[in-house]
């Protein structure tokens, strides 16, 4: 009994017994343990802590080599203190501990004094000292607030079908979160893709955890002066989301399922009669013969290319269902081809794993072979010649029937071999990657539009993500719009959710408001399940349909805005939806439950979502001065309000000084640009730059300098607006620009390029009005700008500056 007291428990890095500096950093050892410091830049550094030896190289999330970085080392009785240019790490040595302060000397971050990183069996867990007044954001698909502080989660690819806002884990695994304290941020990655667990001060007031289950304890401290500066970094590390296909950021409208293709062509036709734009229609599983992969119903679907085709000519693209399960079916093509190719998940004994799902007992390609990637790749030439240029990647958590994959199933890792502990979280990348890669080389020189359910961190890299199988009620709406922020907190910028619900069916008001909340997301896509109500937007009576179209063409409306923060994402990694924890962090507000919904659609709007049953709704307008969206009324910043939310309009506010770019009608697609542009300068304070990109939004033709980039210039102490040259060589479809001035109510002269140009004044709408569908009561007029400055002028290509 007393040996078994003296036992202990827990081992955890002891005091420091040796150390070597590398070129990158130290290596130190201790009598329990080791560890590896390497930075990857001045503003990021790696921490392998654990019993071993030696350290894993390989990463799937991050693509990143350690670049040449200048640091100081400073060796005292106590501690080694490395300095790089952008902040300084502190290890103790008795025991040995990690601390990262300002190069001040100011804390940021650091280990639990007494328990540091600490492994009990194979579990490792590094323990963080909670700050006073502390904060947690991110971690990816996660529910609950904007501040995690109290709260824990796992990871673990989930198929959480009917989830509620609560429910953890859902289908994705991003490892990283952004800690806020006084007037510091820091970023903390875990790479370990095994099931992971975060606590953030959950049921103790001591430390903030992240552990594995197994593996490595193997994370990335990030520093930087800025939430947005944190994101830059950490998708410097992991990667950045391609330019998508200008048509996937469109509308795009799903059922499970559209059948016969007579249906599917109906739905397009709809679109076109009842004035909707649209560029997607969506195909699930039932366009397979019983659900088996890269094949057809010939009875539902006897003419595929016809069927895209016509699509085609009416402006619309198709997307195509792909889950991984490859029915165990002799004679199936896939299955035959697959099995020859020895491209399945395997038990140790050498035998196939077999799971049931859509189409019954089904194999898996492992997709951590590249044997088994190059094999899916090829087997999507069929879909690409017959047109389809849109791929969504559902069940890849691994989803089957019981929901428990066998744990000791093994996994090529890049031929790293492991089991289905470490390999389930990155299957759905993997799988995500697999057709991605596959489709743009078979596409040529077009941009293959991807989507995913499951995901691990670095999966912007190639693909879309979608939060899954929701449900119609209005808090699900609320929790969704907080996943899209907290994603967009992760690096995740391409983000969206099924508008209306896909479990369940919606009331007339919950879709109105849900269409109007996804106008402001980045993937704006329809989707309802089998044995629900028709949910397309004419589905829900007349007025839901006049209200779902207004905010449909303000969304294509919108686009050249919307595609220019999709260029914006692609370079530094900031998401569309930006929570206000990107530009506001240390506004305590802000994490109020009544206003942690809130966010900022790119830098100048910001969204107030507001549920379906209510028509007033408590609202925070941050530091700076606001306009509404729809009347130009104006308001001062670092104000709480009440802001009215009818059924037809989605409260919005506007950011002083922001520059909007927009055209002037929806049209009937994305590609349906028209030749005018419209700019909406808004009134302001404070300078601001905004990047307006173009290029043919087909093809990677802009890798070559096909594209068109102008940084368009807001001073308001100058009173100019400067709209410089172009960079690249493509060519608008815009020839005229018009300017419209927000706020500029004393607005009287004004000259382009030193010549006098003619101010109109007009009155301008963003919303047509609602007809009158009550006999006895007046429908309310649309809300609109009574009388709006504005000069029309050609569109140049060399600098054009506005004076006032």
């Amino acid at each position: 009994m007393s040996s078994n007291r003296n036992h202990k428990l827990s081992l955890g890095l002891g005091v420091l017994s040796s150390y070597t500096k590398t070129a990158n950093g130290v290596e130190g050892k201790t009598p329990n343990g080791n560890f590896q410091v390497t930075f990857y830049s001045p503003s990021v550094v790696r921490f392998s802590v654990g019993p071993q030896d030696t350290w894993r190289a390989f990463s799937y999330a991050v693509v990143q080599q350690p670049q040449p970085v200048e640091f100081d080392l400073t060796d005292s009785d106590k501690q080694l203190v490395l300095s790089t240019t952008q902040f300084r790490l502190v290890i103790s040595k008795s025991p040995v501990r990690f601390r990262c302060e300002t190069t001040g000397g100011e804390l940021i971050n650091e280990d639990d004094p007494g328990l540091g990183t600490q492994w009990i069996g194979e579990q490792l867990t590094t323990y963080k000292k909670l700050q006073p007044g502390e904060r947690f954001v991110g971690l990816g698909e996660k529910n609950g607030p904007l501040d995690k502080r109290g709260r824990g989660y796992v990871n673990w690819n989930t198929d959480a079908y009917g989830y509620g806002p609560d429910t953890d884990p859902l289908y994705c695994t991003i490892p990283f979160y952004i800690g806020i304290h006084g007037h510091h941020v820091y970023g903390l990655f875990l790479d370990n893709s095994h099931k992971t667990h975060f606590n953030f001060g959950a049921s103790n007031d001591r430390f903030a955890s992240f552990s594995a289950d197994a593996g490595e304890m193997n994370y990335y401290f990030i520093q930087g002066k800025s939430t947005r500066e944190i994101l830059n970094h950490y998708t410097w590390l992991t990667g950045r989301m391609p330019l998508p296909p200008l048509w996937s950021v469109g509308y795009q409208q799903c059922r499970y399922s559209y059948y016969p293709d007579k249906e599917v062509i109906a739905i397009a036709e709809n679109f076109h009669q009842r004035d909707f734009p649209g560029d997607a229609i969506v195909l699930d599983i039932h366009y397979m013969d019983a659900y088996k992969i890269f094949t057809w119903d010939k009875k539902h679907f006897p003419d595929p290319k016809g069927m895209i085709d016509r699509l085609k000519s009416m402006g619309f693209e198709v997307v195509v269902m792909c889950d991984p399960g490859i029915k165990i079916e002799e004679g199936y093509p896939a299955y035959e081809s697959g099995k020859k190719e020895d491209i399945f998940v395997k038990y140790p004994d050498g035998g196939l794993y077999s799971g049931q799902v859509w189409p019954g007992w089904c194999h898996f390609p492992d997709f951590t072979n590249p044997k088994a990637r190059a094999w899916w790749a090829r087997q999507f030439s069929e879909y690409v010649n017959l047109g389809v240029e849109g791929f969504w990647n559902d069940m890849n958590e691994i989803a089957t029937w019981g929901n428990t994959l066998p744990e000791l199933m093994e996994f090529d890792f890049e031929g790293e071999k492991t089991t289905t502990r470490e390999g389930r979280n990155v299957f759905g990348m993997m799988m995500s990657r697999s057709t991605y890669e596959g489709t743009k080389a078979l596409l040529g020189n077009k941009r293959p539009f991807n989507l995913t359910r499951s995901g691990y961190a670095g999966i912007q890299r190639y693909a879309a993500v979608w939060t899954g199988d929701n449900v119609a009620y209005d808090a699900h709406m609320m929790a969704g719009v907080r996943l899209l922020n907290s994603m967009g907190l992760s690096g995740l910028a391409f983000t969206g959710y099924d508008i209306g619900g896909f479990v369940g069916n919606a009331d007339e008001k919950l879709f109105a408001r849900w269409m109007a909340i996804g106008t402001f997301s980045p993937f704006y896509r329809g989707h309802s399940m089998i044995n629900s109500r028709d949910s397309e937007p004419w589905s829900y009576g007349e007025r839901v349909e006049e209200i779902s179209r207004n905010y449909m063409k303000l969304r294509y409306r919108l686009l050249p805005y919307i595609y220019s923060l999709f260029y914006e994402a692609s370079q530094n990694g900031i998401p569309l939806n930006r929570s206000l924890a990107i530009d506001y962090p240390f506004d305590q507000k802000i994490y109020d439950g009544k206003y942690h919904n809130q966010y900022l659609f790119g830098h100048a709007l910001l969204v107030i979502p507001a549920e379906s049953n209510k028509d007033l709704v408590k609202t925070y307008l941050p530091e700076g001065n606001w306009f509404d969206f729809y009347t130009d009324k104006p308001f001062s910043g670092s104000q709480e309000m009440v802001a009215e939310a009818p059924i037809e309009v989605l409260p919005v506010f506007v950011r002083g000084s922001s520059i909007l770019p927009m055209r002037p009608n929806a049209g009937r697609n994305s590609a349906d640009t028209g030749d005018t542009l419209e700019l909406h300068v808004y009134a302001g304070n404070t300078t601001n730059q905004f990047d307006f990109y173009e290029d043919d939004g087909r093809t990677f033709d802009y890798e070559k300098g096909a594209y068109a980039l102008r940084k368009i210039e807001f001073d308001p102490a100058a009173r100019t607006l400067t709209i410089r040259p172009q960079e690249g060589t493509y060519s608008s479809p815009y020839r005229s620009l018009r300017v419209f001035f927000h706020g500029f109510e004393a607005l009287l002269s004004l000259t382009l390029n030193s010549r006098a140009v003619s101010i109109e004044r007009s009155r301008y709408q963003f919303l047509n009005p609602i007809s009158n569908f009550d006999p006895i009561n007046t429908q309310p007029d649309a809300p609109h700008i009574s009388s709006l400055a504005s000069v029309l002028v050609p569109y140049e290509t060399q600098n054009m500056v506005f004076h006032w």
